[in-house]
C-alpha cells in the first residue's frame, strides 16, 4: 500500500521531470531561433553582395562565372545549416529519450519489486499464478529493451544516411561548379 508521503513524493517527481523536460524544450526552441537568425542575417547579407555583383556583371561570360560561383557556397551553407538543424533536434529527442528511459526502468523496477512482494505474501498454492506474473514482467522487460536497440539502430542509421546525404549533395554542386568555371570549347 502507498502512504501519503510516497504519493507527494512521486508527484514532486513527476512535476520536477515535467518542469526539466519543459526547459529543455525551451533550450532547443532558442537554439533554433538563434539558428534561424543567423540564417536569415547570412543570406540578408549574401543576397546584397550578390545584387552587388551582378550590377557590375558587364557581359554573359561574368554571369555565367558569377552564377557558378555562387552554387558552391550555397550548397555548403545549405548543408550547415541542415547539419545544425538536425544536431538541435536530435539532441532534443536524446534529451526526452534519456528522460523516458529513466522514467520506464524505475517504472519497470518498481512493478518488479511489488511482484516480489507479492509472491513473498502469496498464499499457498499460488505459485503458478505468481510465476505467470513475474513471467510477464520479464517477458514486458525483455520487450521493452528489445525496443530501445530498435530505435536507438534506427536512430543511427537515419543520422549516417543523413551525412552520406549532406556529402554527396555538397560533392555534386563541387562536381557543377567546377565544371561551369571551365571555359566553353571553342565552336568550329
Amino acid at each position: 500500500m502507498l502512504t501519503a508521503e510516497q504519493i507527494a513524493a512521486a508527484h514532486k517527481a513527476n512535476l520536477e521531470t515535467l518542469f526539466g523536460l519543459t526547459n529543455k524544450a525551451f533550450e532547443s526552441v532558442e537554439k533554433l531561433i538563434d539558428l534561424n537568425v543567423n540564417a536569415a542575417k547570412a543570406a540578408l547579407t549574401d543576397a546584397a553582395q550578390t545584387t552587388q555583383a551582378a550590377m557590375n556583371v558587364k557581359d554573359a561570360q561574368e554571369l555565367l562565372a558569377l552564377q557558378a560561383s555562387l552554387f558552391q557556397p550555397l550548397a555548403e551553407k545549405t548543408a550547415a545549416y541542415s547539419r545544425h538543424l538536425y544536431d538541435i533536434t536530435s539532441g532534443a529527442a536524446a534529451e526526452f529519450s534519456k528522460v523516458l528511459e529513466t522514467q520506464a526502468v524505475e517504472a519497470q523496477q518498481k512493478v518488479t519489486a511489488v511482484v516480489d512482494n507479492m509472491s513473498k505474501n502469496a498464499p499457498a498454492g499460488s505459485e503458478a499464478g505468481v510465476a505467470m506474473m513475474k513471467n510477464a514482467v520479464s517477458a514486458a522487460n525483455s520487450a521493452f529493451e528489445s525496443v530501445q536497440k530498435a530505435v536507438k539502430q534506427a536512430s543511427d542509421v537515419a543520422e549516417a544516411n543523413f551525412n552520406a546525404m549532406t556529402n554527396t549533395a555538397i560533392n555534386a554542386t563541387k562536381t557543377a561548379a567546377a565544371a561551369a568555371k571551365k571555359p566553353a570549347a571553342p565552336r568550329a
